[in-house]
C-alpha cells in the first residue's frame, strides 16, 4: 500500500466514525426490526454526502429492504448532489419520528428542589452504507415499482406505475438517478425521558397527553413504552 493510500485509508475511517450519531446508553434503540420499522413509518429521509466544499442533503422517500440490508431511493437527474456518490462513495441517511418540547413544569423534581431544564424529546434512526447508482433502467423502474406500490397498499384503488404510458414513464426514468445504500451501521435513538426519575417520566406523560393534539400524544405512548421496557 502506497503512503498515499494509507492516508486514504485513515481519513475514511475517520470519516465512518463520524457518521456516529451521539447517542448515550440510556436513549439508545438497538433491536434491529424495530429499527426497520421505524423507517417504514417514516420513509421521508434526508440523504447527507460529502460534498466538494460542504455537506450536501437532499429529503427523499426511501424504501427499505431489511432482508437484504439495504435502502432505495432516487433523486433528480439535475439535483447535483447524486454525484457524489459515484465511485461507491458513503452516505448518511436520517429518518425522523415524533418530537415534542419538554418543559420542566411537568417534572416532580421541579417542586422538590427546582434544579431543572427544559429539553426536546424526539426518535430517529440514523443508516450509513455504501452507496452505488442504480445504473440500467430494469432496475430503476423495479425501485419505482416496490416505492409506489409498498405506499399505494391498503388503497381501495391503488395506482400502480403501469397505469402511466410507458413512454411516459420512459421519459420520467431519464430525469431522475436511482441510488441503492448497503447498510453497515443502523442506530437508533428514542429521546423520551428515560433519563428521569420515575416521577418526572408520570409528570411528561400526564403534561404531554394534556396537550391533547396528535404529537404530544404520540410521545406521550414513546414516553410511556421507553419507560415500560428500559
Amino acid at each position: 500500500m502506497s503512503e498515499i493510500d494509507s492516508r486514504q485509508t485513515k481519513a475514511q475511517r475517520r470519516r465512518w466514525h463520524n457518521d456516529r450519531m451521539y447517542n448515550p446508553a440510556h436513549f439508545a434503540e438497538t433491536r434491529v426490526d424495530v429499527l426497520y420499522a421505524f423507517v417504514a413509518a417514516h420513509p421521508l429521509a434526508t440523504l447527507v454526502t460529502n460534498g466538494d466544499a460542504v455537506p450536501e442533503a437532499t429529503q427523499l422517500p426511501v424504501f427499505a429492504d431489511p432482508a437484504a440490508g439495504l435502502l432505495r431511493c432516487h433523486m433528480a437527474r439535475a439535483n447535483p448532489q447524486w454525484r457524489a456518490l459515484e465511485s461507491g462513495k458513503r452516505a448518511l441517511v436520517m429518518f425522523s419520528g415524533t418530537d415534542h418540547y419538554i418543559t420542566p413544569g411537568w417534572y416532580g423534581s421541579k417542586r422538590e428542589h427546582g434544579k431543572v431544564v427544559p429539553t426536546w424529546n424526539y426518535a430517529a434512526v440514523h443508516a450509513s452504507g455504501t452507496a452505488r447508482l442504480i445504473a440500467d433502467a430494469p432496475a430503476l423502474l423495479r425501485h419505482l415499482h416496490e416505492l409506489t406500490d409498498f405506499h399505494e397498499a391498503g388503497r381501495e384503488e391503488p395506482w400502480s406505475v403501469a397505469d402511466a404510458p410507458s413512454e411516459y414513464i420512459e421519459g420520467m426514468m431519464k430525469a431522475i438517478v436511482g441510488i441503492e445504500i448497503t447498510v453497515e451501521r443502523l442506530e437508533g435513538k428514542w429521546k423520551a425521558s428515560q433519563n428521569r426519575p420515575a416521577a418526572d417520566q408520570l409528570g411528561v406523560i400526564a403534561g404531554l397527553e394534556a396537550l391533547g393534539s396528535h404529537e404530544s400524544r404520540e410521545m406521550a405512548r414513546l414516553v410511556r413504552e421507553s419507560k415500560s421496557t428500559r
